[in-house]
């Protein structure tokens, strides 16, 4: 499992021309799911999202998380996350989870999230438009498989 974690002062998610979800101040997240990926990926990526300290303190200093600062999460899945690019131009997605079992873990995973920090989503599979007002900017890409 993998996600892009960005600090955002504003971001949305367009589906249909119409604004499907948003938030203020907080996290916008791509997830995307390997093909071996587990309930484990899921727990250990939800304790550091959500314990990530990226968020300033008083003095300016990244030393708050999320959980610190009454902030929201956007999650959107991303199975592009798992492009492979090693041969030729075209990526591959060979090893990316197939849709039905990673829409399941995608549910799963913003449920847990959900129980810490209001999480807001987009729509498994849809064609989204996702803007972001990246803070910082800051972004850090965790994977499950890189403990």
């Amino acid at each position: 499992m993998k996600v892009v974690v960005q600090r955002v002062k504003s971001s949305n998610v367009i589906i249909n021309n119409k604004i499907y979800n948003e938030i203020k101040n907080g996290m916008m997240i791509l997830v995307g799911f390997r093909d071996d990926d587990a309930l484990e990926d899921i727990d250990y990526i939800v304790k550091k999202v959500i314990n990530l300290r990226i968020f300033d303190d008083e003095n300016g200093i990244m030393n708050k998380s999320i959980l610190d600062t009454n902030g929201n999460i956007l999650s959107i899945s991303q199975f592009t996350l798992h492009a492979d690019t090693k041969k030729g131009n075209r990526p591959s997605y060979i090893k990316a989870m197939k849709g039905e079992e990673a829409s399941k873990l995608y549910d799963i995973f913003n449920e847990k999230l959900n129980q810490y920090i209001t999480t807001k989503t987009g729509i498994f599979g849809a064609e989204m438009i996702v803007n972001i007002e990246n803070d910082g900017p800051i972004t850090i890409i965790i994977d499950s498989k890189n403990k």
